[in-house]
């Protein structure tokens, strides 16, 4: 680590010679990355969005984005003489004649699965561990955003080869879009080129797919890498880990070639779904009618939670004026969707307003040390899974015998009891696990040494733990509270007055409150775990006998 390696120093000799980028170079080089495995969860979107660009290419040379009818005479025996659109005889073409095409097809489609997941667990990794504060809430902001633009390219896809099942989401999508006040039809018109199902929805959402939302794909994921690297990666708590430093390995060699492997490996799982797990056989569903539509359909995982929330909400609607607005369409399209990303989107704000913390923050936090965060967190993930459970609520009824209105009413009281119970469980988790970390920090860890008391009592020795986990664990941090008590003359300080400001004191003590401090030994203060005399109380203490 003290001398530049050879390779970075010839190479950046040569390019500095003739571009002056030497310096960048040694310097960028050498940029250190810390080494968690929670870190490389944003790789497999990354890497996930470069095979769905590769395969995407391919498809565009054979598929042909029109909804003109013509007759199949293709070597799909079952659909020969049927009439289809262009778009659903082209992917016939490209999956039964194309060399490679069903592989490259159904790794387009893995890939676009696995590149939604992808992000979706980062954006999980970075809210469940504070990563998001500043100075990376603009960071926040782009991945919240790649994420919706994500769900718009993976409906845009999924609604192209243009058969039944596809063509089935894509009514649930003219719908949504014509119950719009005011500006719903001029969208459905847009879109559709005239009534549904229209003739020009193809040609349009294949524009978007491989255009328009792709470059701002790439645009924002360029910015989002550029963010990362200029203001370093967050880190976990650790031996020699503090707010001004990253402990790790640098760029090259050993970042560069563990990321070369990770995105191999993420070819080969992709590919190895791509041959042998069969997904989206479009020519089992037949060509698009407006008239049909298949049992059991449901859409990719995405956007179940659509389908859920459509299939539970209440036909209500309001008539006035001889207008109508159908609550039953507009409340499922957009509540769900605007509370999960408009939350997401505030959250960093508004967890700094509540706190008042405006630090800087490059240590992440472990979960369980924000117990309010991480509880919400899981009250939100149980809101989406329940709409995304119910979004099958047929194929649930029909499997396990319940009754199909029997599952609709149980989902409308588990969408608002499930994340509440979650909530109350994740918190109790949290403190569980506090205690569990403040009592190895206070008491040690079991050796497996037992011992018999003269009185005939048998105990096991505790040590103390090693240092790398006792630092992890007192990596901890206390959530900041905004002051709230009134100074002599019976005043609250400037920022918590009035009916918003003693909102704001008791959210914060809320939100901040510690019930499991530690000092800086890791002791309980009184409001945890007391000392007991049998407790073990440093690293450099000498081990006593625990009960």
């Amino acid at each position: 680590m003290n001398e530049t390696p050879k390779p970075i120093a010839g190479t950046a000799s040569y390019l500095d010679d003739r571009l002056g980028a030497g310096s960048f170079l040694k310097r960028n080089l050498r940029k250190v990355f810390p080494d968690h495995w929670s870190f490389l969860l944003g790789e497999i979107a990354l890497y996930s969005f470069i095979i769905l660009l590769l395969t995407g290419t391919f498809l565009t040379f054979w598929f042909k984005p029109s909804m003109g009818h013509v007759e199949y005479q293709g070597v799909y025996e079952p659909l020969k003489g049927v009439m289809m659109s262009e778009a659903y005889a082209s992917t016939l073409h490209i999956s039964f004649e194309v060399r490679g095409g069903m592989l490259i097809r159904q790794m387009h489609h893995w890939a676009a699965l696995l590149f939604v997941a992808g992000m979706m667990v980062h954006a999980l990794r970075v809210f469940f561990t504070g990563a998001y504060r500043k100075p990376r809430e603009l960071n926040w902001l782009i991945g919240v955003l790649l994420l919706t633009l994500a769900l718009a390219e993976g409906l845009t896809g999924y609604s192209l080869p243009d058969d039944l099942l596809s063509g089935a989401g894509l009514r649930i999508t003219e719908g949504v879009a014509i119950s719009l006040p005011i500006v719903g039809t001029y969208i459905t018109f847009f879109l559709f080129g005239g009534e549904y199902p229209g003739v020009d929805v193809i040609s349009r959402f294949y524009t978007l797919h491989i255009l328009l939302i792709p470059g701002i794909l790439l645009a924002l994921i360029s910015a989002h890498m550029v963010l990362m690297w200029v203001q370093k990666h967050t880190q976990m708590p650790g031996p020699g880990r503090t707010e001004h430093n990253v402990v790790g390995a640098p760029f090259y060699p050993a970042f560069m070639a563990k990321a070369g492997a990770y995105f191999l490996f993420t070819f080969a799982c992709i590919a190895g779904l791509g041959t042998f797990a069969q997904i989206n056989p479009i020519w089992l569903f037949g060509p698009y009618t407006p008239a049909d539509i298949s049992a059991g359909s449901q859409p990719d995982f995405y956007m179940g939670f659509l389908e859920g929330a459509l299939r539970l909400m209440p036909a209500w609607e309001i008539n006035f004026l001889g207008y109508t607005l159908p609550l039953s369409v507009l409340i499922p399209a957009l509540v769900p969707m605007g509370i999960i990303m408009t939350g997401l989107a505030l959250y960093p704000f508004a967890e700094q307003w509540v706190t008042g913390d405006r630090r800087e923050h490059h240590l992440a936090d472990r979960p369980r040390n924000a117990p309010v965060r991480t509880s919400i967190g899981m009250a939100a993930v149980t809101f989406y899974g329940i709409l995304w459970l119910l979004g099958a609520n047929d194929e649930i009824s029909t499997h396990f015998h319940i009754g199909l209105y029997e599952t609709t009413i149980i989902g409308r009281f588990a969408i608002f009891l499930g994340p509440a119970i979650a909530y109350w469980i994740t918190y109790r988790i949290c403190i569980g696990l506090q205690r569990r970390d403040q009592d190895i920090l206070s008491h040690g860890v079991e050796s497996g040494v037992i011992k018999r008391l003269p009185h005939g009592e048998y105990i096991e020795v505790h040590v103390p733990p090693a240092e790398d986990i006792a630092d992890h664990l007192r990596g901890k941090k206390q959530i900041p509270i905004v002051p709230g008590d009134e100074d002599k003359d019976g005043i609250p300080p400037k920022g918590v007055r009035g009916p918003i400001g003693k909102l704001r004191a008791k959210a914060s003590k809320f939100y901040g409150t510690d019930h499991v401090p530690l000092d800086g030994d890791g002791h309980a203060d009184g409001h945890g775990h007391g000392h007991d005399e049998h407790a073990a109380v440093g690293a450099g203490d000498k081990p006593r006998e625990l009960h």
